[in-house]
């Protein structure tokens, strides 16, 4: 079906982005999930392009646009070669959103430039060991004291937390009340270089190897009261602001994981030969990849949808839970059908189709799980 989301400026900037994933990421992309994450220059390169610095303000370095829709294009590049930005999502698409609505003109000033630029990665720090979901039962605590709050606690599963160089931290800086948990809740904008500032464990996932996630700790960290983002105590409040573009963001990676899966399983079954004849001959194969382009022709449509909903800031908490809902669950199946299509060279690393399933199982975990998302959309249906 024609596509109608993007206009000739996208294009240009797909064109552009196809061309540098090709020539600066698909040759070394190996060394990278050796490595568990890109090198710290490459980020420099994607502020070099532009690219880090599409949505940022232009008095503050940046390419001044508001679509998400420059974002959608990275993914989808992405995804049609098989790699990954490592960090580049959380920098862009969590972290920029919360600085632009609730910092201060002094800390966009200070901040944005080098977010743009690439000399300043970010990275947010909101679950702990044993409260997953549950941000409300955190236990890390931030105490004022003078004109610092004193940090202490430790975080886990934080994406970009390797190489970040300020992250967004949530502590509580205040008890929770009895009636309300999710009181006392702030985001400190942290410097990585404080003392008592660690970085833990570099975390051995299943997928995403090129994207490096962490454990942090924080012994009495200082930080001043002037990197504090927004007001005290309200950082549950920003924290649910935010998750309907970080969900449209999981989403839209997703469907272009699923429909590079289909491309990758399309070009190997017409050059693949079993018993004399291709792969593609068999009615079975016509039919899986059927199936397949039918429910990434849907996953699409509804992406198309949201974020058109979103520039226009008309998308809802639920309509991002059912558009990562539904995506996630069709990037399960495409991938997993698609990766059969290979038979065992499905399963060998060298082959991307293998990459997109080991990184396709987090996607209906992070970001808010399949069964929370179910909870919002329920509670949405007044049921």
């Amino acid at each position: 079906m024609r596509r109608t989301l993007f206009n000739e400026d996208h294009e240009a900037f797909r064109a552009m982005i196809r061309s540098f994933v090709e020539a600066e990421v698909v040759p070394v992309y190996g060394e990278w999930e050796d490595a568990g994450h890109p090198p710290r220059d490459f980020y420099r390169k994607l502020g070099e392009l532009g690219v880090l610095g599409v949505q940022v303000p232009e008095e503050y370095g940046g390419g001044g646009e508001t679509s998400f829709k420059y974002q959608a294009v990275v993914s989808e590049e992405c995804a049609r070669a098989g790699v990954s930005f490592g960090g580049y999502g959380v920098h862009v698409n969590l972290v920029l959103p919360y600085l632009l609505k609730y910092g201060s003109e002094e800390q966009k000033k200070r901040w944005l430039p080098p977010f743009a630029s690439g000399e300043m990665m970010t990275a947010i720090a909101m679950t702990e060991p044993g409260t997953g979901s549950d941000l409300a039962g955190m236990r890390t605590t931030a105490r004022l004291d003078g004109d610092h709050y004193v940090l202490n606690g430790a975080k886990t599963f934080i994406t970009g937390g390797v190489l970040a160089d300020r992250v967004l931290v949530v502590a509580r800086t205040s008890p929770a009340g009895p009636e309300n948990r999710r009181a006392g809740l702030s985001i400190l904008a942290v410097d990585t270089k404080s003392e008592g500032y660690a970085v833990g464990r570099k975390l051995e996932k299943i997928g995403l190897r090129s994207s490096d996630t962490a454990e942090l700790s924080f012994t009495d960290v200082r930080v001043p009261v002037e990197d504090l983002l927004g007001e005290e105590g309200r950082g549950f409040e920003y924290l649910t602001h935010n998750l309907a573009e970080e969900r449209l963001g999981i989403a839209t990676s997703s469907y272009a994981s699923a429909a590079a899966a289909v491309e990758f399983a399309r070009k190997y079954v017409q050059e693949r030969t079993v018993f004399g004849k291709t792969v593609s001959s068999f009615q079975n194969t016509k039919f899986v990849l059927a199936e397949c382009a039918t429910e990434v022709e849907a996953a699409r449509s509804l992406v198309d949808r949201c974020i058109e909903a979103l520039d226009a800031g008309e998308l809802t908490p639920a309509d991002a839970a059912v558009c990562k809902l539904f995506c996630t669950e069709v990037q399960g199946r495409v991938v997993d059908k698609c990766l059969q299509l290979h038979g065992g060279y499905g399963y060998m690393l060298e082959y991307p189709i293998a990459r997109l399933y080991a990184d396709a199982r987090v996607t209906r975990i992070y970001g808010g799980t399949s069964e929370v998302l179910k909870t919002i959309i329920a509670k949405d249906l007044q049921v």
